[in-house]
């Protein structure tokens, strides 16, 4: 398993984050993209931008998935990796429910899988939705909103420090408050956590931890397991 937690950056914010992903998947098979946290209408949009943004990473094909059916139909061990993108996180959540997504990628996953989460795509691999409501509407009306929880209890957050400063000051205020009672990473659009074995490898940026309504800036890898 090797699981990419992506504060939501592209281009060259993510350049050495998608230089260990090259390293990490099968060349010989295409990727698997997800948008389904988009409106359906930006998705041609989206088709581009996901060839633009892995134009490094060598890989044969991307394949785009665009409803609920079409993901559901899809065979994962066919795939060299799973790319999530971002968008509404309560959105995609809703979809990927409807075709049973979670519980099929996670088995994918511990075969030895690869997946790359930006922005909603990342939140997901977390504990829960729940720091993602400062920023993301809840218009599904969905009361069940716990991810995949491959961080052992740890709830992400992204485009943290990405803000103007008065955004971003009500941000870090929201989440000291929301983590007296859960542990939070919130990601720079510049960081990346690397999954693998029980430890997130810190890519890029700094990443800044919440617990206990206290903040701090880790400068070191953290442990998981």
């Amino acid at each position: 398993m090797r699981v990419f937690i992506c504060g939501g950056g592209a281009g060259a914010q993510t350049a050495l984050a998608r230089k260990y992903l090259n390293e990490s998947i099968d060349h010989t098979k295409p990727c698997l993209y997800i948008p389904l946290a988009m409106e359906p209408e930006r998705y041609d949009g989206c088709r581009k931008w996901i060839a633009g943004e892995l134009s490094d990473v060598n890989i044969p094909e991307i394949r785009m998935v665009r409803s609920a059916r079409e993901l559901e139909e899809a065979e994962l061990m066919d795939y060299s990796m799973i790319f999530l993108g971002g968008g509404n996180t309560f959105h995609l959540l809703c979809e990927l429910k409807k075709c049973n997504f979670l519980s099929r990628m996670k088995s994918y996953l511990e075969k030895g899988g690869v997946a790359f989460g930006g922005s909603a795509g990342a939140i997901l691999f977390g504990k829960d939705l729940d720091a993602c409501t400062f920023d993301d509407s809840n218009e599904t009306h969905m009361q069940e909103t716990k991810g995949l929880d491959l961080l052992c209890g740890i709830s992400i957050a992204c485009h943290y420090t990405n803000r103007t400063p008065q955004r971003q000051e009500a941000f870090r205020r929201f989440l000291l408050e929301l983590s007296k009672g859960k542990k939070i990473a919130a990601l720079p659009e510049e960081t990346t956590l690397l999954l693998e074995d029980g430890v997130c490898k810190r890519i890029g940026g700094p990443l800044y931890y919440f617990e206990n309504g206290e903040e701090k800036v880790e400068d070191r890898d953290l442990q998981v397991s």
